[in-house]
């Protein structure tokens, strides 16, 4: 057989053109034509060096079809995009012959079938990404193959099983993001020895087991946690404060239990804290003042007491302040009434007690909702409230 050259490439290419059965902006239709050089279609890069292919880019142009066996015959592929499309069916096995592929991007279609076991093959890859697919069955535990993976990304599909233990072993990884499939077992604990991770995305599955007790000392650089609607139980672990550049944490819909985490007031890049619909007791812990970039505060729904902090009124950038059905008590410190910036101000069902200030409308300029009910405040409601021109909830 003679060596593969651009005219196999060429070849590979015209077959995808036809499984191509909606090109709605004729991208392909017109473009991509046995007259004129492969290296010039759109979504083509040629190598300098030998005039083969090496990346193809067909992302968001709205194309319909399947993935042709013959695709495999790009050798010297190292990018593949053909993410939001409509492409469907399963991956073919002749995919395994792109040994050079750093990137692999096939997120946002209509993919079915399983992850392959042969994923783990692709020893130069970089980014993996089938979000956004009706992928079923399980992780396979060959990805430990894949040891310069950084991006793993299988979110929003039908996955299920176990991540495998083999995830511990991707040492590069700098993002995880599983969520939105349905997934089971416990939490892989070598995948919070990976020093360089910076998202774990598992929300929306059905997770078990607790977080282990020194979870950030190799974490160091983690901005995204998301473990929300999940079965995880266990006290949130102290040390999660030392977690620095968290920017996201969402322990949400879980059976986490104990208290909230007395070092959580040193997480100072927090944007949200979601840890509502669990089981925590005790106070909401000093240092809270301190959260100054904090957008969102989800507390509701757990069993806390004690009073609401003042030092919550220094969070200017506040947008939503979620602290109800709890057994919070005491008045609400007026304070909360002039960040400007709240969106939805949610504290009913507790045991709050006293009178709204005189002019709490005044500072809620952008409050969209306001939930006071089933509390114990009395008085009258302040005038003020008419100022509050975007307010569309007032139960």
């Amino acid at each position: 057989m003679a060596a593969p050259n651009i005219t196999s490439d060429q070849s590979a290419l015209l077959s995808l053109k036809a499984k191509i059965t909606g090109d709605p902006h004729e991208i392909l239709a017109s473009n991509w034509s046995a007259t004129s050089s492969v290296c010039d279609w759109r979504g083509v890069t040629c190598g300098s060096r030998h005039r083969r292919v090496t990346a193809l880019n067909i992302s968001n142009l709205g194309l319909t079809g399947t993935i042709p066996p013959q695709l495999g015959n790009l050798s010297f592929l190292m990018s593949l995009d053909m993410s939001r499309n409509n492409f469907y069916g399963e991956l073919p096995n002749e995919l395994i012959r792109l040994s050079r592929l750093r990137v692999l991007s096939l997120g946002i279609n209509m993919l079915s079938g399983n992850i392959p076991s042969w994923v783990g093959s692709f020893q130069q890859l970089r980014q993996f990404s089938l979000k956004n697919n009706s992928f079923t069955g399980f992780i396979p535990p060959s990805i430990s193959n894949m040891s310069k993976l950084e991006t793993f990304n299988l979110q929003f599909n039908s996955l299920q099983g176990a991540i495998p233990m083999e995830i511990g072993k991707l040492k590069k990884l700098k993002q995880i993001l599983l969520d939105f499939n349905q997934l089971s077992g416990f939490l892989p604990l070598g995948m919070f020895n990976i020093s360089s991770l910076e998202v774990i995305a598992l929300q929306n599955n059905s997770l078990s087991g607790s977080l282990p007790s020194s979870i950030c000392p190799r974490l160091q650089g983690l901005t995204w946690l998301d473990l929300g609607f999940n079965k995880l139980s266990g006290v949130i672990p102290p040390s999660l404060s030392e977690c620095s550049k968290l920017q996201v944490l969402r322990l949400f819909a879980n059976n986490f239990s104990g208290v909230i985490p007395e070092g959580f007031g040193n997480l100072t890049a927090l944007v949200e804290l979601f840890l509502r619909d669990n089981n925590l007791i005790g106070v909401i812990p000093e240092g809270f003042g301190n959260l100054t970039a904090l957008k969102r505060l989800h507390l509701r729904r757990n069993n806390l007491i004690g009073s609401i902090p003042q030092e919550l009124g220094n969070l200017k950038l506040l947008e939503e302040l979620l602290l109800g059905f709890n057994s919070l008590t005491g008045s609400i410190p007026a304070q909360i009434f002039n960040i400007s910036t709240l969106q939805v101000l949610a504290l009913s069902n507790s045991t709050l007690f006293g009178r709204l200030p005189r002019s709490m409308g005044y500072g809620l300029i952008n409050l969209e909702g306001l939930y006071l009910n089933m509390n114990e405040c009395d008085g009258v409601i302040p005038a003020s409230i008419s100022n509050a021109s975007k307010l569309t909830v007032w139960p």
